[in-house]
């Protein structure tokens, strides 16, 4: 099953870290910024164009070099994290 960035949420470069933010209606449920570091936005531009899991990890294991359990466990977290702010379809 894929997973996907929902419409309105705009990822940004602002000095050496990425933040997230919500425009338009996506904005009503969520008022904030969620700030990321390289990999998280490597995971979020993969997301906005719709990945399954499995290969979500592949691709970070394959360009971060990390182990597959390390990379699984920091995709749920990270998942997590954009599932309380309601911005995953």
């Amino acid at each position: 099953m894929k997973m996907k960035i929902k419409d309105g949420f705009i990822l940004r470069k602002v000095g050496i870290q990425y933040v997230v933010a919500a425009t338009g209606k996506a904005s009503e449920n969520f008022n904030g910024m969620m700030r990321l570091n390289e990999s998280g936005a490597f995971a979020f531009r993969l997301l906005q164009e719709g990945i399954a899991m499995d290969e979500l990890v592949r691709r970070i294991v394959a360009e971060y070099d990390v182990s597959e359990e390390t990379a699984r466990g920091d995709v749920n977290r990270f998942l997590g994290a954009l599932k309380e702010a309601d911005a995953l379809e």
